[in-house]
């Protein structure tokens, strides 16, 4: 199989399967800011079971986040529709057991970090150093968006992210395995939206 097609199998791979068991059913809230759009997810709750177990044990646990803008309506069990544009970051979190606070770091350059964050506030520092780029959207064409989380063994931390940018073939690799995080992904998708919209949210119209 030539590249092209691996990496053409690969993408298509991400979109395939339904969403993660428990994955709570809500609206996506998007705003358009100056470097791209901004996501939130109010029920995004990430620190949970395996994951918070190893936060208290003193581990550092990865969360790989890739967020999408999708060209048609996603179907559960098909493949993915195509990737008008993406963005994907990979963010430390680690747990102070005296202050009992959180810290959060992204790992991509140029990197930043946050202390003493309480866990409801970790999804949405992490989510708001995610802008998903608007280059590939027409400003009337609709598109849908789609989440994902996955939380991965630092211990086993592979090299996604590559100057200048994030290595589409780790990107591949890591969304169309098992998660290594000891929890099942959380997945939403929501839609459709379109950029005239949001530029007119704005504007305050």
């Amino acid at each position: 199989m030539t590249r092209r097609r691996l990496l053409a199998a690969g993408l298509a791979a991400l979109g395939r399967g339904a969403p993660a068991a428990g994955a709570p059913a809500e609206t996506l809230r998007l705003r358009l800011e100056s470097d791209g759009i901004r996501v939130s997810a109010p029920q995004l709750r990430f620190l949970t079971g395996r994951p918070l177990e190893r936060l208290h044990n003193g581990s550092v646990v990865d969360f790989d986040f890739h967020l999408a803008a999708l060209a048609e309506r996603p179907i559960a069990g098909a493949p993915l529709p195509r990737a008008l544009e993406r963005a994907l970051e990979r963010f430390a979190v680690s747990y102070d057991l005296w202050e009992e606070k959180y810290s959060a770091s992204r790992l991509s350059r140029p990197s930043r970090s946050a202390s003493h964050l309480a866990a409801a506030a970790v999804p949405g520092w992490c989510l708001d150093h995610l802008p998903l780029p608007i280059a590939g959207l027409a400003p009337d064409r609709p598109f849908w968006i789609r989440l994902e989380v996955r939380a991965e063994d630092s211990r086993d931390r592979p090299p996604l992210l590559a100057e200048p940018g994030i290595s589409l073939a780790r990107l591949i690799e890591l969304f169309s395995r098992p998660s290594r995080g000891g929890q099942p992904p959380w997945l939403v998708e929501d839609g459709p939206f379109r950029l005239a919209d949001l530029r007119t949210q704005g504007r305050g119209g």
